[in-house]
């Protein structure tokens, strides 16, 4: 790299990355050839709900008490009969058989059903970004989203990255593994071989080239 191409954040932004994956053994790193080992079983995912969702709670024959409710950051919401009931992490089925169980208390048989909207769910979910994309930024996981649909999200690679030295971070068996991810070859060569499936809380790092 030319000094005329340098900027004082890429110090910083070096420590940062070297802070996230010093843990690990690069050096034993799986291939981008053995992306099978990256991809797990991802069709029977469940949205979870987080802050931010809007959750509409609908008890049948009792209007008065069915209503939609922002998912405060804590995590919970307040309805008419049922005080800071925690909702976050849980799918809408559980949640509705929890608000049931309150409602139990003071309706005889309560059906309820639990619909979402918004959509920003939990943030343990959420696919983080860092490093050398266009717009490094958090995004809320979709069923059967690829790498290739993240990169799209984030407006790709700047021109500083070395996009094919990226790393994954994912927690498989609650640890965390890393693996290579050659999004230059995916990004602008169109190799396709190099597109993988995502899965909740993934994190990418898209490292800074020095030469």
């Amino acid at each position: 790299m030319t000094l005329k191409h340098f900027r004082p954040h890429h110090f910083a932004i070096a420590l940062a990355l070297v802070s996230l994956v010093g843990c690990n053994n690069l050096s034993t790193l799986p291939a981008a050839s053995t992306y099978p080992s990256l991809t797990t079983e991802v069709s029977n995912y469940q949205y979870l709900i987080g802050p931010g969702d809007s959750v509409n709670i609908f008890v049948w024959r009792n209007p008065e008490v069915s209503g939609s409710f922002i998912v405060r950051p804590d995590g919970k919401i307040t309805t008419s009969l049922v005080e800071d009931i925690p909702v976050s992490g849980k799918t809408p089925t559980m949640l509705a058989r929890d608000i049931e169980k309150v409602l139990s208390k003071y309706i005889r048989e309560p059906i309820v059903t639990v619909t979402v909207s918004g959509f920003v769910g939990p943030y343990s979910e959420q696919i983080r970004i860092v490093g050398e994309a266009a717009n490094p930024m958090s995004i809320s996981y979709r069923q059967n989203m690829t790498l290739l649909d993240v990169m799209v999200a984030v407006g790709g690679l700047t021109e500083f990255a070395d996009g094919n030295s990226a790393k994954l971070i994912r927690v498989e068996n609650n640890q965390k593994k890393t693996y290579q991810i050659l999004l230059e070859d995916l990004i602008k060569e169109g190799d396709i071989s190099a597109n993988a499936d995502m899965l909740p809380g993934d994190i990418i790092i898209i490292p800074e080239a020095w030469f």
